[in-house]
């Protein structure tokens, strides 16, 4: 039973080097898996959870809600409220399904699938330039930034001249804002990124093309969703879409870049890509600090302690993803593991709405660079690897590489990006 006795932590934003897991969220796992906990900004204290089983209970229990932290003050993360309006984060089911509905049916596999080839194409031509450029290349710039936001946008309808406003956007809206002038510098890109969606959304109404906005703008038509809806929900997937698979990717050639041994592996067993790209989900801790929060609508019991109605709850997916009773050895990269599926898209109702789409891109930018670059390497030492600072998703501003020699994309020619 919880007791308003118990110590209460305090959790200032923390930025590990390169990808160390965080101190605070390996003590929280090892002592007091659910912890009351004041955060940097916002208001009160919350409970974070952090053991597998209890963030899986948290986050698909109904008497935890989303929407109900709409309007009141909370203790976050941020000094700015990073969604949306209207955003899906803070709905609940069943209109949370009515809305993610409109777009699921675009993230299916086999909608995935039909969209590899094209992936596909879009990362050879940018591998082709990265050659073109010669050696040494930054691998984020040139690859692993480019190819997501170019798959993201492509899918949704954001032309090519477009893509470099919504990377700038990306970073200022997903950033925990030094200080108040960031905060309100944030609040002014969210309001010019909706205007630019509205206007996005009126040319697919008069022009309707092959696209998710379109299909989008019909939902909204029909009355399957609200314009606001459709903002927020774009904002969701364009910026999240590119933010995430972006560091993720970077993420993952850091490890392969600086573990040889098991980028060798891959190359030698490539029907292993796709158990290593989930194991490399697993083990990045690809989040600093928390995401989005919960309150308890009644009384629940978790993991043997009692959250009383009213009260925030957070969970740490980085955290669950290492919980030792789930993942024996879980500081250990094991492509051979066998476990209970990872959270790095969350869990329950509000588990990321592309997670299929994430693995098709890390699939496909993993697989062709370790087949076309022989010899890919770092080329700095390590530790001068520079990691971006102040924003919600970690990974590195630049990758420096090198290699020995090149292999050519399908057919041997550059393919555009």
């Amino acid at each position: 039973m919880s007791d308003r006795t118990v110590p209460v932590r305090t959790y200032e934003a923390a930025e590990p080097p390169g990808l160390d897991f965080d101190p605070f969220f390996a003590e929280l796992l090892s002592e007091e898996p659910l912890a009351r906990v004041r955060l940097s900004h916002g208001e009160g204290e919350c409970w974070v959870a952090t053991r597998y089983e209890d963030v899986r209970k948290v986050t698909s229990d109904a008497r935890f809600s989303r929407a109900a932290i709409v309007g009141r003050p909370f203790p976050k993360m941020t000094r700015h409220h990073v969604p949306m309006d209207r955003a899906v984060s803070f709905v609940d089911p069943p209109e949370h399904a009515r809305v993610r509905g409109v777009v699921a049916g675009s993230f299916s596999q086999p909608a995935v699938e039909r969209l590899r080839p094209r992936a596909q194409q879009i990362l050879d031509g940018l591998v082709d330039g990265l050659l073109r450029s010669g050696r040494p290349a930054d691998l984020v710039g040139r690859v692993t930034s480019p190819f997501p936001l170019a798959v993201t946008s492509e899918l949704i309808g954001v032309p090519p001249e477009d893509r470099p406003q919504m990377r700038e956007w990306a970073q200022v809206i997903l950033s925990r804002a030094s200080d108040d002038e960031a905060a309100a510098r944030a609040a002014r890109v969210k309001e010019e990124a909706q205007a630019y969606f509205r206007a996005l959304a009126a040319r697919r109404r008069a022009r309707p093309r092959e696209d998710l906005m379109s299909v989008m703008v019909a939902a909204v038509d029909q009355g399957r969703l609200d314009e606001d809806e459709l903002v927020a929900l774009t904002g969701l997937m364009e910026f999240n879409g590119w933010h995430a698979v972006c560091n993720n990717t970077s993420n993952m050639m850091y490890l392969l870049l600086t573990r040889p041994e098991l980028a060798d592996r891959l190359r030698a067993e490539p029907s292993l890509m796709r158990r290593a790209v989930d194991e490399l989900l697993r083990y990045i801790p690809h989040k600093h600090g928390l995401g989005q929060p919960r309150i308890a609508t009644e009384d629940v019991e978790v993991g043997g302690v009692l959250v009383r109605e009213g009260e925030v709850v957070y969970v740490s997916y980085v955290a669950a993803n290492w919980d030792a009773s789930v993942y024996p050895d879980p500081h250990l990269i094991d492509f051979g593991r066998r476990a209970a599926p990872h959270v790095a898209f969350g869990h329950g109702p509000h588990v990321c709405v592309g997670p299929l789409l994430a693995r098709m891109e890390s699939e496909v930018l993993l697989s062709t660079l370790l087949a076309r670059l022989p010899g890919l390497r770092l080329a700095v030492p390590a530790d001068k690897v520079e990691w971006h600072t102040g924003i919600l998703i970690r990974g590195p501003v630049a990758l420096p590489v090198t290699w020995d020699g090149e292999r050519p994309g399908p057919g041997g020619a550059a393919s555009p990006a």
